[in-house]
């Protein structure tokens, strides 16, 4: 973007609110609404996202920042009394990443900028304490090593380990000042070595090269493929927070801790958290040294308790959400240090709602909005069966819930490259960093030996819906030998399996067994949100689902092919089936039927072959229209090339040649062979399938037309309510559909006749081609329906085989950030949806009452479902499983467009 001479690009906490996420960040908005709070807040600046996007573009900062940023240094320093980084009394602050949405990927934040050689001096004579000062002066040198100048972060650890190992003590706050005088000296010689120039000592030099490195961060590695995961836009860039330092690391009367408003793995309300004396706030969340619980502060400093307990509530009641809190504490005064929306497990989500509700927070429509689909899929997957009889091996922090179970890896690269395997594993780690997110995102689930519930590992797995486990410390986790030991000596290797169960903490060796959720339970009908003992999250679930129902204008149907599968999709809400694959009811023992009019070389042949398999078709549309009674019924006729159903070419030349070499007979291999010869295509998905079959071979789309009549006739004669809809797949003009509409009513007409019942079967088409979305207005002539089918009008509009294409260059796409998401898995509205769009709008513009669904994947797709309700579809179909989600998603559309037109 342009430079504006007049652009403002740094902002004092007091100049901003919660609403300028966009320009400020997360971060930024909420310090300077805490500050406007009246909170305890260090006073600080903040440099805008605008300044970040001119540097992507440009390659420089703005012209006018250095001088903005120096006008506002100036006001903090005579703010606080002391000038950044003088000798005798320094002032030092922190420089931190923060943009519009929470990204782990981001810069860590570096702490006590300010400190040099000189300084550090200064600071341990106003502090009255030489090992706090030494202290906070390596500190800076390893996360400036690290964030900053890119030195290999595990030198320092190693470094440290070995200056404790050599002093004999296990923790860093054993060291005394002497000891981390030698190692601030060895930290300095790794930079040197590694960074191939000295640590500077120059202080506004350290602040304006760790800003330059939050912009730099926006375009990491781990921040691009956090993006990608979470489908952040790209270009939003990254504001820069200046903070001055306070300092949780001066004794036992200081520390620093993390809270939560209520329990972020649950949502029940209470004290939650961790707190760390005599630390710096990153030792908490990197959980190198593990907490005690929040609640634990009462007895260590109740005044400071007490005030963030107040401070809680306040901001709370404030946002009307779970708050995150930092907080730090030196010497008995609380400050501040950030405040946001929690991340929270997919349960929490939905409980914190209905609990806003009763409170009188919020609203239902507001609680609506608070959860989404991929929560409510997170809460159908099983958990652990308590019968097990299974080896607990040890327990840690409950920090994400769910049933994990895969193979032991103790490194990303490993979980990514066995996952793309098939593998499914669970990360084992001392504790996770930024650096191991692609691994967390391919595991099942995380396990660390360190670390609460809030370190990195479990903030991050909240925040992806990933089972996890944190601070087990019974289990001694080697990651370079690459094994874990478990209390009482046994071994786990890389490649064991483990269960870890992430709502209590437990730790299994080998493979648990799982049950159905309760959630599932609710929707399969054997679970009752109103019964005495009913589960709490049912219940919150039930109440969002019920609104969601009631607001919803979607109606959702099922993709489902058998009574099983229908009635199943009715107990989880479906309101009918929008597609019914008949192509799945001519495999197995059938297959045979289908070889034989295949083979047929006379019309009696076609005609006996049509014969059998008529009966077995009726049988199956009485099954589902009994299952479905009084929901619509969207049947598709046969689709799929009819070499699908012949033996693969290349067995069967092996199989005519053997014979013949044998000189056995084969007269019916033979035959089946020129068969498949003669039907075989170069790309049979673009070939003789669809309404082209129905069209070339006389007397199929009949016999399934007749299929369909006769059992809706059979539903009628049985006091039945059968509501069919014939649908005429793959069509690309009017006059295909033409065709075949005239000879299926002219069926329909001789079944009326022949039973005496009257039947009202609607006649459509799916719309799958780009011709046909073209040319829907004409095509709306002779439908009564439009089904989009998303998956095949995804392939034809973007030219490529999703199973050919998903395998090969797909991933590099994804990487390359072409696409930021598949399109066979959010539909891709400038193309796609386009074509759905302006279908829709022709199709009513000719026939004002054609009903309009989807019946591609993209109907249980949540982000896609809201896109169908913008379009005006009056429905969307998707897999049993999926249908729950797609209500609670027509639900929120519906709320969200309600509240749009509000404003």
């Amino acid at each position: 973007m342009s430079e504006n001479k007049d652009q403002k690009f740094v902002y004092d906490f007091t100049e901003g609110n919660r609403d300028l996420k966009d320009l400020l960040g997360g971060k930024g908005a909420n310090l300077a609404e805490m500050t406007n709070l009246g909170l305890p807040v260090p006073p600080g600046f903040t440099i805008t996202t605008e300044a970040c996007k001119v540097y992507l573009e440009s390659g420089a900062e703005p012209a006018a920042l250095r001088d903005e940023v120096s006008s506002h240094l100036d006001a903090l320093e005579r703010k606080m009394g002391k000038k950044l980084g003088q000798a005798d009394d320094p002032l030092l602050v922190s420089v931190r990443s923060g943009a519009k949405f929470s990204m782990p990927g981001m810069m860590d934040t570096v702490l006590n900028i300010g400190l040099s050689d000189s300084s550090v001096e200064g600071l341990s004579r106003q502090s009255g304490d030489e090992r706090f000062a030494w202290d906070s002066y390596r500190r800076l040198i390893q996360m400036f090593g690290k964030t900053v100048l890119g030195v290999d972060g595990e030198l320092f650890e190693e470094a440290l380990e070995e200056a404790k190992d050599a002093k004999g003590v296990t923790i860093d706050t054993d060291l005394e000042a002497a000891d981390l005088k030698e190692l601030v000296e060895r930290f300095k010689g790794i930079v040197a070595s590694e960074a191939g120039r000295a640590f500077p000592q120059d202080p506004r030099e350290q602040m304006d090269l760790a800003i330059k490195a939050v912009f730099d961060s926006w375009n990491g590695d781990r921040a691009k493929l956090y993006r990608r995961q979470e489908r952040i836009p790209h270009d939003l860039g990254t504001a820069v927070n200046v903070c001055s330092m306070v300092f949780g690391n001066l004794g036992p009367d200081s520390g620093t801790g993390v809270a939560f408003t209520r329990d972020p793995a649950t949502g029940h309300q209470g004290v939650y958290g961790d707190y760390l004396q005599n630390a710096q706030g990153e030792d908490v969340v990197a959980g190198i040294r593990n907490t005690v619980p929040l609640a634990d502060l009462e007895s260590i400093d109740k005044a400071s308790y007490d005030q963030l307990m107040g401070i809680m509530e306040t901001l709370e009641n404030h946002y009307k959400d779970l708050c995150d809190i930092e907080f730090t504490i030196e010497r008995g005064q609380l400050w501040m240090l950030q405040t946001r929306v929690g991340k929270r497990t997919a349960a929490a989500a939905f409980r914190i709602a209905t609990q806003l509700v009763d409170q009188g927070l919020i609203d239902e429509a507001e609680a609506l909005q608070r959860v989404n689909g991929a929560q409510l899929a997170q809460l159908m997957f099983p958990r652990f069966t308590e019968a097990a009889q299974v080896e607990k091996v040890a327990r840690g922090i409950a920090a994400s819930p769910g049933a994990a179970v895969g193979k032991a890896v103790f490194d990303s690269y490993t979980a990514v490259k066995w996952s793309r395997s098939g593998e499914k594993v669970i990360l084992i780690r001392r504790e996770t960093n930024p650096d191991d997110l692609d691994g967390m995102i391919a595991a099942e689930g995380i396990l660390t030996s360190r670390g609460g519930k809030t370190s990195h590992a479990a903030v991050v797995a909240r925040g992806m819906g990933k089972t996890c486990v944190c601070g087990a410390e019974e289990l001694e986790v080697d990651t370079k030998r690459r094994r874990m030991t478990v209390p009482g000596g046994h071994v786990v290797e890389e490649g064991d399996v483990v269960s870890i169960d992430g709502s209590t903490g437990k730790v299994y060796l080998g493979e648990v067994p799982v049950v159905p959720s309760p959630v599932v339970e609710y929707f399969e009908g054997r679970m009752h949100a109103g019964a005495d003992d009913a589960d709490e999250l049912v219940q919150a679930v039930h109440r969002i689902m019920a609104y969601a129902d009631r607001v919803r204008r979607l109606r959702v149907r099922a993709n489902a092919d058998n009574a099983e599968d229908a009635s199943r999709a009715r107990r989880f809400g479906a309101q009918g089936i929008g597609l019914c694959r008949t192509e799945h009811m001519f495999l197995g023992d059938r297959r045979q039927y289908v070889e034989r009019l295949i083979l047929a070389d006379t019309d009696a042949e076609r005609d006996e072959a049509l014969k059998a398999l008529l009966p077995l078709q009726k049988q199956d549309f009485v099954e589902l229209f009994e299952s479905m009674d009084g929901l619509p019924v969207t049947v598709r006729l046969l689709d799929p090339p009819l070499h699908e159903f012949l033996p693969d070419i290349t067995e069967l030349s092996v199989r005519v040649a053997l014979a013949e070499a044998r000189k056995e007979p084969h007269e019916n291999e033979l035959r089946l062979l020129q068969a498949v010869h003669r039907l075989h295509e170069q790309n049979p998905m673009l070939g003789l399938r669809g309404v082209r079959l129905g069209l070339v071979i006389p007397g199929l789309f009949t016999m399934q037309v007749r299929a369909i009549a006769e059992a809706a006739a059979q539903r009628v004669e049985a006091k039945g309510d059968p509501r069919a809809e014939i649908m005429i797949p793959l069509v690309g003009t009017v006059q295909e559909l033409e065709l075949v509409r005239d000879e299926a009513e002219q069926v329909i007409a001789e079944v009326q006749a022949e039973t005496g019942v009257e039947l009202k079967l609607a006649l459509g088409t799916m719309i799958e081609l780009p011709r046909a979305a073209v040319t829907a207005g004409q095509i709306a002539e002779c439908a009564e329906f439009f089904s989009f089918g998303t998956n095949d009008l995804t392939q034809t509009v973007w030219g490529f085989s999703r199973d050919d294409v998903e395998a090969s260059f797909f991933t590099a796409y994804l990487e390359k950030g072409i696409f930021g998401v598949s399109p066979f898995e959010t539909i891709d509205k400038d193309g796609v949806g386009a074509l759905v769009r302006s279908a829709v709008e022709a199709g009513r513009a000719t026939r004002p009452d054609i009903k309009l669904g989807v019946c591609g994947e993209h109907g249980g797709d949540p982000e896609s479902v809201h896109f169908f309700h913008e379009v005006g579809l009056d429905y969307v179909s998707c897999s049993p499983f999926r249908i729950p989600v797609a209500r609670l998603e027509a639900g929120r559309a519906a709320a969200r467009s309600s509240d749009s037109d509000s404003r």
